[in-house]
């Protein structure tokens, strides 16, 4: 079943009080999604990010990826700069998926690793505390978030 498909279904159940939790189906419409992106594009300008990020990406798609080709340094002023910063992303590109980092919300709630779909529906995502509570490096905390965004769908990443 196609996403829409699949998203279609999920509300219909939730109008009719009959939906009763995540089906098999629902996680392949997104594996899937991911897994035939032919581009994504990484909402940071940051070297470092971006390359953990495409690393781990061409692991399970043939994707051309590239970083955003504008500043998302703006999404910070709002209430949610990761999931502001992706949408940036699919508004200013033709990427079947995205992947966006940022803060979580205020200045110190820790960071959202989400991706998107070309529509800036969030397929996964994933949370880590603030830096000065986990102490990582930034490239260490990215692919952590990653990993773990995909893992929550079902996509294991070989090392």
């Amino acid at each position: 079943m196609n996403i829409e498909k699949t998203i279609k279904c999920a509300y219909d159940e939730s109008i009719n009080n009959a939906r009763f939790g995540d089906k098999f189906e629902e996680i392949e419409a997104i594996q899937s999604t991911i897994k035939s992106a032919k581009s994504v594009v990484v909402a940071t300008r940051n070297e470092k990010k971006f390359k953990v990020v495409s690393d781990i990406i061409s692991k399970i798609t043939d994707a051309d990826i590239s970083m955003i080709e504008i500043p998302t340094n703006s999404a910070d002023l709002t209430r949610m700069p990761a999931l502001n910063k992706g949408l940036i992303a699919v508004d200013s590109s033709n990427a079947d998926i995205v992947v966006s980092r940022g803060r979580l919300g205020i200045p110190g709630s820790g960071s959202l690793l989400i991706i998107l779909d070309k529509k800036g529906r969030i397929l996964t995502g994933s949370v880590s505390p603030s830096s000065i509570i986990h102490k990582n490096p930034i490239e260490k905390t990215v692919e952590l978030e990653l990993i773990n965004a995909l893992e929550r769908i079902g996509i294991m990443v070989k090392k």
